[in-house]
């Protein structure tokens, strides 16, 4: 029988490099998410084969010695049956569909930073994000669903299956996010931020929404 494929992440299994990389300071995270493993009645070894993570990436989550990137999160949210906000800590009473500006606050996680610009137990996650300057290591990421994206300052570069996109403020991209792609910012010395939604598969529709014509 052949394995189902494992979904790339971005983030590789063995401990950082520099010790100092693992001595984060606790979030809270880890118990989130392992609150939210138990909630579905998930053992380590069962929310590995469901996320297709490592049982020992896991655990590292889970006791804050590495941080997950946004395609960890949003994996981990789908399996678990939550949101990447309600991950993060952010206040999930904020259930009201106008998001103010003035009570985003700003997660750091896995070097980039994020607002959350849609309302928690959503089926769709929207964030803003912003990336810091300079090359992206690893892989390309790999997740199910589609992901939109909308530059709105800097350059984006957009390593999609292979190509390469530049996106400037105002430009968009929509793709599925099952194909390999990066996210990095195109300038050595300034980030890029961008609005991301993430939709998935189960929420993936193709029916016309607009008319025909436009």
């Amino acid at each position: 029988m052949v394995a189902p494929p494992r979904y790339d992440t971005g983030d590789p299994d063995p401990e950082p490099a520099d010790p100092e990389a693992a001595e984060a300071v606790p979030t809270g995270l880890g118990d989130r998410l392992r609150a939210a493993r138990l909630a579905n009645g998930f053992k380590l070894d069962e929310a590995a084969r469901l996320t297709r993570l490592s049982v020992a990436y896991l655990s590292r989550l889970e006791h804050e010695r590495r941080q997950p990137s946004l395609p960890a999160l949003l994996t981990l949210a789908r399996v678990y049956n939550t949101t990447v906000s309600e991950l993060l800590g952010e206040d999930a009473a904020a259930t009201e569909p106008v998001v103010r500006a003035r009570a985003a606050e700003p997660v750091e996680a896995h070097g980039w930073t994020y607002w959350r610009v849609g309302s928690p137990r959503r089926g769709m996650q929207a964030l803003r994000v912003r990336v810091p300057a300079g090359r992206a290591d690893g892989p390309g990421r790999v997740h199910p669903g589609e992901e939109w994206l909308y530059v709105l300052s800097g350059q984006l570069r957009l390593t999609l299956d292979g190509a390469t996109h530049l996106l400037a403020p105002g430009d968009v991209a929509h793709f599925d996010s099952g194909l390999a792609h990066r996210m990095e910012s195109a300038d050595a010395y300034l980030p890029v931020e961008f609005l991301m939604v993430h939709a998935a598969p189960a929420l993936v529709a193709f029916s016309p929404c607009l008319p025909a014509h436009i």
